[in-house]
């Protein structure tokens, strides 16, 4: 049985305010199912007292819970610590309720409205240029979701919501499309077309991890060749950009592409929305801000500073941590000897 399978709805609200202390979800009770909200705070802030609700069916049930993954994963993927219920949101809950046409397009209905969540405050990975819309990783994520109701639609046989899943996923990428050839066309934007090379990348490649859900056969296959593989020999469709994308990354920035995972045990810098990470290797002015944010005390600063030498030793090629460590030597008000003190011998 589903509910008994997955890591409770409480337990992913109390990761999501580990992971970001400073959103201050509160405990509220809901007046409604959580499918039916809007907002991913007000779901994760009802998603407690959802976590014993035993009157739902199995398909009820289904349903709200990805309502708090969906919110989860929205809040928490551009932090350090991101929630893991990525297959869920893509593929497993989607197959839990295949036999349930209504909870899917209930689901579905959800996963249109998150398109518009806001990612103020909760990312720094953003690009906007076009005139179009913050382009971001989150898109990408959004885009998994959307692949997901399209393949249970085209399995239930439900041409016209597989049609309008279909729509979306066309609009959200040709709208990144758009933000990439306008920079490439653009003098001056070149920084912002390399953090838009690895966004577009990774966003087809959420996108493919999506489309992994899907059974083999026809009734996938058109929808396979419109959506699947942008980033690699799929390049008729929107004017080859994923593909271009993804060539300027792999030249250029696929070094950047690794998880962060040293800096994952400064549990400081999960404090505000100030440290969030932006795209590397741009770290310089990050690295400033972890020298000088009244928020850090100087042993945390140190903290900071030895993960990102640790990662610096870890993981070849890249070049962000490097940047953030010059950008601190260079802004820290004091003598960088203070710091240097701090760190572990080894």
């Amino acid at each position: 049985m589903p509910r008994g399978d997955y890591v409770r709805p409480a337990t992913l609200v109390e990761l999501v305010r580990n992971a970001a202390p400073f959103l201050a979800l509160p405990r509220c009770e809901p007046a409604c199912r959580l499918i039916a909200l809007d907002g991913y705070r007000e779901i994760l802030s009802f998603a407690e007292a959802f976590d014993g609700d035993s009157e739902l069916s199995d398909d009820q049930w289904t349903e709200d819970y990805f309502a708090v993954c969906l919110a989860a994963h929205h809040a928490s993927v551009a932090t350090f610590v991101p929630t893991d219920v990525d297959s869920k949101i893509r593929g497993l809950l989607w197959g839990d309720v295949q036999r349930f046409p209504e909870a899917r397009e209930r689901m579905f209905r959800l996963a249109l409205r998150a398109l518009s969540w806001p990612i103020d405050g909760i990312s720094r990975r953003a690009t906007e240029l076009a005139g179009v819309g913050p382009v971001s990783g989150h898109d990408g994520e959004r885009l998994s979701v959307l692949a997901g109701a399209l393949g249970s639609f085209l399995k239930g046989g439900e041409t016209a919501l597989a049609e309008e899943a279909g729509a979306a996923i066309e609009r959200e990428l040709a709208r990144e499309a758009a933000e990439f050839r306008y920079a490439l066309a653009t003098p001056g934007a070149e920084l912002d077309l390399l953090r838009l090379a690895a966004t577009l990348t990774h966003n087809a490649g959420d996108l493919d991890q999506g489309i992994s859900f899907w059974p083999k056969g026809e009734a996938f296959a058109a929808a396979r060749a419109r959506f699947g593989r942008l980033a690699h020999e799929n390049s008729k469709p929107f004017g080859g950009a994923f593909q271009a994308a993804a060539q300027i990354y792999q030249r250029a920035m696929a070094s950047e592409g690794h998880r962060n995972y040293p800096l994952r045990a400064v549990r400081a810098l999960r404090r505000s929305p100030d440290f969030l990470l932006p795209l590397g290797p741009f770290l310089d002015d990050w690295g400033a801000i972890i020298a000088t944010h009244p928020g850090l005390a100087l042993e945390e600063r140190a903290e900071t500073v030895a993960a990102l030498v640790a990662g610096c030793r870890k993981i070849p090629g890249q070049r962000g941590y490097y940047r953030a460590l010059a950008g601190f030597m260079n802004a820290f008000p004091g003598s960088v000897e203070t710091v240097v003190r701090l760190l572990p011998t080894s």
